[in-house]
């Protein structure tokens, strides 16, 4: 079960280290440092590159348009880190065999054994992330994120905050 801790006051001020977005994007920005400067940077990989590849490498060949979704970046990023990681030989792309407007994306084989020689070391990280977190708290932690996730998908988007015109000068 996931508990939310409803303000008691609200204030004008934000304690960072009680706020979740900032904890969880903080935990976040410090495995993705660590991972990216001594695992991936060797292979001239960046973070968001490794997530396209981890997604490959987890569900196979994907649509463009699912791989940005199942990844979390935005069509047109993803569509040129796409095309770096094709020039490196990592993956490939190539018409849908159902529709000639859709492409697939899949991993190469040399993208395969970068893969495969990075996974054990993705795990060393979430291992050391997870040192001193029981099972039982893992369980509920993993629970909650995908419920935070899936809360904030069908979240229907707030209007956009009108800010006051500035007086010509």
């Amino acid at each position: 079960m996931c508990w939310a801790m409803a303000p008691t006051k609200q204030t004008t001020r934000l304690d960072l280290g009680d706020y979740l977005p900032y904890l969880v994007n903080r935990v976040g920005s410090i495995i993705a440092e660590q991972f990216g400067e001594e695992a991936l940077a060797p292979h001239g990989l960046s973070i968001a590159m490794w997530r396209v590849m981890a997604a490959l490498a987890s569900t196979g060949g994907q649509r463009q348009i699912d791989l940005a979704d199942l990844t979390s970046i935005d069509s047109s990023t993803l569509s040129r880190l796409v095309t770096r990681l094709i020039r490196i030989g990592l993956v490939t792309r190539s018409r849908s065999a159902t529709s000639n407007r859709e492409v697939v994306v899949k991993l190469s084989a040399k993208g395969n054994a970068v893969v495969s020689g990075l996974i054990p070391i993705a795990r060393e990280y979430e291992t050391a992330a997870l040192a001193d977190i029981s099972p039982e708290e893992l369980m509920v932690l993993k629970r909650c994120l995908r419920r935070m996730y899936n809360n904030m998908k069908q979240r229907a988007a707030a209007p956009a905050v009108r800010r006051p015109k500035r007086a010509a000068v």
